[in-house]
């Protein structure tokens, strides 16, 4: 019998987090309709942003270090004409392409993402929950305080164009661990000379776990028996797990 505390649970959620909430919130909605004890997640996804978030429970918790230096792929959609301060449409607009910007053409589009594909050099976001001081990096960016933050390497394995009109782009990414996608956005558009940020954000893959195998919070919470969504232990991909984690079978 369960516990007023809920569950021990051993095993790994892949949760199709819906727009709106945060990664934590998210996480405690499916940690009490499973009834669980111990829950955390492994690579927050920002509140707008929607997709694969890896839950693990128990056990399973040991394969957080994995999951936080795998690559991820995303799904990402900019808009250009404007840049904001946070980098998608949660922001305040920090700037604007003049009057005369119309649409931006898709072969300058192209050789701009080109730039990009590899390794590169990226500087931080002032809205991250990288820390100065103790204190994460957002909390000085909503007082209006600007940190000076050193350039990170990270790698763009994939990047290709998945929908286009001059206006807005949808483009697929596939990059290594502290990637910032609105980083991104942002570094394309002033490339550009016009300006983007992001409008929607979908992470499709988190190391070996893809979304197309998530759930989403409605369809777990609807179900008889939520436990059967965990993928427990001995079930995870090979290699995740630490050596004599997994159960005999």
């Amino acid at each position: 019998m369960a516990s007023r505390r809920g569950q021990l649970l051993d095993g790994v959620l892949l949760l199709d987090k819906p727009q709106g909430l945060s990664s934590n919130h998210a996480l405690q909605r499916a940690k009490r309709t499973l009834d669980a004890r111990k829950a955390g997640h492994t690579g927050t996804l920002d509140p707008f942003a929607t997709g694969l978030l890896v839950c693990c429970l128990g056990r399973a918790t040991k394969i957080a270090g994995n999951m936080l230096a795998a690559d991820k792929a995303y799904e990402a959609t900019l808009l250009f004409g404007e840049e904001t301060d946070s980098g998608d449409l949660t922001g305040n607009i920090v700037s604007q392409a003049g009057s005369d910007f119309q649409e931006v053409e898709r072969a300058r589009f192209e050789a701009a993402l080109e730039t990009f594909r590899g390794e590169i050099s990226q500087i931080p976001p002032m809205y991250s929950a990288l820390k100065k001081d103790g204190r994460p990096l957002y909390e000085y960016a909503r007082k209006g305080v600007e940190i000076e933050r050193p350039p990170r390497q990270v790698v763009i394995r994939e990047l290709v164009t998945r929908a286009f009109d001059g206006r807005q782009a949808t483009i697929y990414v596939h990059c290594s661990k502290g990637t910032y996608i609105r980083t991104l956005a942002q570094d394309i558009g002033r490339m550009l000379g016009c300006g983007a940020h992001l409008v929607a954000l979908r992470r499709t893959c988190v190391g070996p776990f893809q979304l197309q195998d998530a759930v989403d919070l409605d369809t777990l919470q609807a179900m008889p028996t939520p436990q059967t969504a965990l993928i427990l232990p001995e079930n995870l991909p090979e290699g995740l797990l630490p050596s004599g984690t997994k159960q005999k079978g």
